[in-house]
Parts: C-alpha cells; sequence; structure tokens
C-alpha cells in the first residue's frame, strides 16, 4: 500500500513529468501544451525563471530536510513558474511585466489568463520570498527598530511567535501564514488560502511560511505544529528586516 509520504513524491515527480524536466541548476522551460493540427504553436513566456537556492539543499538541516527542500523547490516551485509563462504566452503584451505588479492589479490583468495568474504567479512570487526567508545562519530574533515595531504591535517577540504559530497551525488545508505591512505601515499577521498573494490586498508580504503539505509533508508528516516550530531556528531575519526598511522608505 502507498503511504502519504511517497504518494507526495510521486504527485511532485508527476507534476515534473507533465510541466518540466528540471534540475537545480538549470531550471528547464515550460512544455507547451500539444498544438492542435492546423494551429500555431503556442507562445511561452521565458521571464519567468527560477533561481537557485542561496544555500545548499541539505543547509537546514535537521530543521527542514534536504529531500523536501529539492522536492519543494527543484519541481513544484518550477512548476509555478513554468504554467506562469504558459499564461503570460498567451497575452504577449504582458511579457516583462513583474508578476508582482500583476498580482497587484488582477482585475487588470486579462479574464481568461487572470485565475492561472492568480495561481500560478502567486506561487512563483510567494516561493521567491520563502526562500529569502530562510537561512542555515539564523538569529533568534530580529533586532533594531523592527524587533521594537514588532514587539510593540504583538507584545515582545514571544508574543508574535505565539500567535504566527497559532495562525499557521489553523490554516484549513493549504495556504500561507504571513507577517505582513499594511498601507499605514502597520505589521499584520495574516493568512491566505491556496497561492494567494498578499500583494493582491495591497499588502507587502514581509515574512511567509509554506504550510502546504509538500512544505513538510515527508519530515514531519500531519505534525504541522512541529514544522512551524523548526520553521522559527531558520527564519532570515536580515532580510525580514531588509523588505521591512525598504517597504517604510516607501510612500
Amino acid at each position: 500500500m502507498m503511504n502519504r509520504r511517497n504518494a507526495i513524491k510521486l504527485a511532485a515527480l508527476a507534476t515534473v513529468a507533465i510541466t518540466s524536466n528540471t534540475r537545480a541548476a538549470d531550471p528547464a522551460p515550460a512544455v507547451a501544451p500539444a498544438p492542435v493540427a492546423g494551429n500555431p504553436p503556442p507562445v511561452i513566456s521565458r521571464d519567468y525563471k527560477v533561481a537557485e537556492l542561496p544555500y545548499a539543499f541539505n543547509a537546514l538541516e535537521p530543521f527542514i530536510d534536504e529531500e523536501t527542500m529539492k522536492l519543494h523547490h527543484n519541481f513544484h516551485h518550477q512548476s509555478y513558474a513554468n504554467n506562469l509563462g504558459i499564461a503570460i504566452g498567451k497575452h504577449m503584451e504582458l511579457n516583462h511585466k513583474p508578476a508582482e505588479e500583476m498580482l497587484r492589479h488582477l482585475d487588470q490583468v486579462p479574464e481568461d489568463i487572470r485565475t492561472q495568474v492568480r495561481n500560478h504567479g502567486g506561487g512563483y512570487v510567494n516561493h521567491n520570498i520563502f526562500w529569502k526567508c530562510l537561512t542555515p545562519n539564523a538569529l533568534r530574533e530580529p533586532i533594531g527598530p523592527f524587533n521594537t515595531a514588532l514587539g510593540k504591535q504583538f507584545n515582545l517577540f514571544s508574543g508574535f511567535k505565539e500567535k504566527f504559530s497559532k495562525a499557521a497551525l489553523e490554516v484549513f488545508g493549504s495556504g500561507w501564514t504571513w507577517l505582513t505591512m499594511d498601507a499605514e505601515k502597520n505589521l499584520r499577521i495574516e493568512s491566505t488560502f491556496n497561492q494567494d498573494s498578499p500583494l493582491s490586498q495591497g499588502r507587502l508580504p514581509l515574512l511567509g511560511i509554506d504550510v502546504w503539505e509538500h512544505a513538510y509533508y515527508l519530515k514531519y508528516h500531519n505534525r504541522r505544529a512541529e514544522y512551524i516550530n523548526a520553521f522559527f531556528h531558520v527564519i532570515n531575519w536580515k532580510y525580514v528586516v531588509e523588505r521591512y526598511e525598504k517597504g517604510t522608505l516607501e510612500s
């Protein structure tokens, strides 16, 4: 009988077989649907690339395992990039437009690809942020004005950790939990379903945890709370602070 661990691995591999033939250092281009006889082949935007991780796949051990990182980065993230490229290929006037900008203005995206941009564009951008939110050289907590703001908003860092962890644990099904900044520069903890982005709600994501099962099931199985606790051991607070400082300077 196939267990959940193998099922997730096979599902990831099946996704690759459909959408890409990839390896970490050289992501393959999207694989377009087979052309219909008499119709020209589809155009694919090549703008959406999956960057290599800024650390080794096993660098986050024992908190996040190497196998999960490889499946998550090489297969799941690559699939979002591939499918976003296929969607944008239907409207090449959007070529070279940053995915973040399209997510901020989904109402301006052509209706026939809006759902694809929301789902695959969201997955592409969310993971671009997620990898940079992780580091093998994590501080226990942030320092400076950001930590002061975090403590003021959530009753010290311990209060933030408790509220953030609770929100991530309570996401029903697949989604993300975020620390965001709104237009008034207030910090917020919020969750989004599937691959929805806080950018679409006018907020800047500073820190995000992926709570889709593929992010943790190979190591933690159904013990999401353990994964969330492990996440706090590998947060790249330097990157989070940089996003915060840049956001506070923007009008």
